[in-house]
Formats: structure tokens, sequence, C-alpha cells
């Protein structure tokens, strides 16, 4: 299956073939991968190419390696959502099972930095719940939303644990959530939400924030922190050149 004619390197040659077997599933998730011995008795190749073709789709977040036991077939990365859905629906269209669990939740004062997103006076009384997202049991994200409590007075004894917060505000309070605006950046966790994550403390996120409006009023105030290795974010891009000849 490796042609040493080709012009395709061995190596990228190995890579496609590994690809192959994990997207048809004869490599499942989290199954271990063939061995270099037996990766270079079946194909024929070096354990240099091996390595190469291996090392590639680790790059690539295709495979995964724990120190001490191996190579394994990764998770495939869920794709940031480019439009306002709440977690629960996003797992559910992925054909995932959501799960979540509640931190914990109070009511506070919003301090000068929470009030200029809210675009409120500070010491505003807002709802804060912190919780643990799931994916097919796997933990996701840790999510800390702060609610405008004016919005949804009672929301603490209204919403039953675990239930989705935007379909608890729908439901409970007629509020649709319909804009929102997001700020995603990259960096090493805390030891807390590592914890909680997972993962190990300085290991890459996503530290999102994102303000939630209904009729323009910002209801919903939320920072997370998503893990980077089971994300990606991909982006729809326009050419300037071409935005500016559909003006003209």
């Amino acid at each position: 299956m490796i042609d040493p004619a080709a012009p395709l390197p061995k190596y990228l040659q190995l890579r496609a073939i590994l690809l192959g077997m994990i997207e048809e599933e004869r490599l499942a998730v989290d199954a271990p991968v063939p061995s270099e011995r037996e990766l270079c008795r079946r194909f024929g190749v070096s354990r240099m190419t091996v390595r190469q073709a291996v090392d590639q789709l680790v790059a690539e977040d295709r495979l995964r390696r724990i120190p001490g036991k191996g190579t394994f077939v990764a998770r495939p990365k869920v794709q940031m959502p480019k439009e306002l859905v709440s977690f629960t629906e996003d797992m559910l269209a992925r054909g995932l099972r959501p799960g979540s669990v509640d931190l914990a939740h109070r009511t506070v004062a919003m301090d000068a930095g929470l009030a200029r997103l809210f675009e409120a006076d500070p010491g505003s009384p807002v709802h804060v719940l912190e919780r643990l997202r799931l994916a097919d049991g796997e933990p996701m994200a840790v999510e800390r939303s702060h609610i405008l409590a004016s919005a949804a007075p009672d929301l603490p004894s209204r919403r039953p644990e675990g239930a989705s917060l935007f379909r608890v505000l729908e439901t409970e309070y007629g509020i649709l959530l319909d804009a929102g605006e997001q700020t995603i950046e990259a960096g090493p966790v805390g030891p807390e939400d590592a914890g909680l994550l997972g993962i190990e403390p300085g290991s890459a996120v996503f530290f999102m924030r994102q303000r939630t409006f209904s009729r323009d009023v910002c209801v919903e105030v939320a920072m997370a922190t998503y893990r980077a290795d089971r994300y990606r974010i991909h982006l729809g891009l326009e050419s300037r050149r071409r935005a500016i000849s559909d003006k003209s």
C-alpha cells in the first residue's frame, strides 16, 4: 500500500492510510494504534517513517500520546458554534449526550467590571451559576454564567438542577435570547479548572466571554473555560476585494 515510486513521501502515504483507518472506524476512538514494529512490518517502512507519520497525526490532534501507555486514537474535536444556541442544543445536534453538573449558585452585587458588560449600575444584583459541562460523560467546559436578577428574580429556586438555562429563561420568564457576542482567547488553565476538566494545570484552553441579549438588553454574561484538546474554531473568510467589488 506504500508506493516507493510515488512523489508523495512515504510518511505522508502512511499518514493518509492511518487517517483513512480512523475515519472508516477501523481504528475506533480511544483504541490503541499498532506498535511501531507492527506498522513497519505491515507497510514495509522504517521506524523513522512510522514516527514521522504518527507525529504528524498527533500534531493534527487525530492521535494522542499517553506517557507510559502508548498512542491512541483521539476523540474528534467539537467545533465552536457560530450561532446562538445553548450547550445542550449544540451537543444534541452533534449526536452527543449533553450533561451538566451544578457546582455553585449565588446572588451577588455587580462589581464595576461586570456592570460595564451588562451596561447596568454597579451594585445591581446578578445571579451567578457555575457549571461543569459534559458531552457523553466527558468534561468539556467550566462555565460561570451571570444572569441579570431583575430579569429573572427567583431563578435559583425556579431552575431545576441540571436544567438548560436558556430553556428556563424562555419557559419560566418569557425571555427569548435573540443576539449575542463572543470573545475567545487561548491560554493556560489554572489549577481549579484543570481539576474539574481532568487535564493538567497549564494545559492550553480557550477562555470564552459571551454576552447574550434579549430585545437589546444584556441578560447574561458568561465566562467559560473550554478544553482546547476537545474544541476547534472554524471561521469563514471573505475577500476584502470581493466585498469592495460587490458594493461597486
